[in-house]
């Protein structure tokens, strides 16, 4: 799963902020679900932010009443789940990110670690289903079993897309082995609050 997550660093990559046509932000390192995400459509003209808690557009409550665990989706059954099934066909996205977090360890004593793509990549871009409920536009991030390079510290992980998967994933195209080729790094980090935040979040510690 995806619980917590790090604002990408699009500036000087290769999507400027500039270029998405949306108001700056101050860059988190500690994203939980609820709050507004970034979302890319097949064009960054397409840019635009998103709660990050998906309610599909059928839902006729309170946005308090949507009581469904819906901040992920797993990829090999989404498409047919009640919640995701619209947006499986009609919302595709990509949901830029920084890198993102897993915990290891018993309840009380939970070691937290940050994954952060390997290489000279600053950015990962996850697959991700996006429902316009009301007025208001929320998303998911869709999980896969894990790789190897991150299946100690969890058994599953976000599907994590290759430039050429990018494409494919937005054109409505899919493969069993999505995100298969994830090239990840990871070490623990100190344990953190829920409303702490920095860069000082993802600096390595002893294990």
């Amino acid at each position: 799963m995806c619980g917590r997550f790090i604002d990408p660093n699009l500036r000087g990559g290769e999507t400027e902020l500039s270029e998405l046509k949306i108001d700056p932000f101050a860059r988190r390192f500690n994203i939980k679900p609820t709050e507004e995400v970034l979302i890319l459509g097949r064009r960054p003209e397409q840019a635009r932010m998103a709660r990050w808690w998906l309610v599909p557009s059928w839902h006729r409550g309170t946005l308090a009443e949507w009581k469904a665990t819906t901040f992920n989706a797993r990829i090999e059954d989404a498409a047919t789940k009640p919640s995701f099934k619209g947006a499986w066909k009609y919302g595709r996205c990509l949901i830029p990110a920084g890198g993102y977090y897993e915990w290891t360890g018993t309840a009380g004593a939970k070691q937290p670690h940050v994954i952060l793509p390997a290489g000279n990549a600053e950015t990962l871009y996850f697959a991700g289903l996006c429902s316009l409920w009301q007025d208001l536009m929320t998303c998911t991030i869709l999980t896969r079993a894990a790789t190897p390079e991150v299946a100690a510290v969890h058994s599953r992980m976000p599907v994590i897309l290759s430039p050429d998967e990018r494409e494919d994933w937005l054109s409505g195209r899919e493969g069993p082995d999505l995100g298969a080729g994830a090239r990840l790094r990871h070490h623990p980090v100190a344990r953190f609050g829920i409303r702490d935040d920095g860069p000082e979040l993802i600096e390595p510690i002893e294990a």
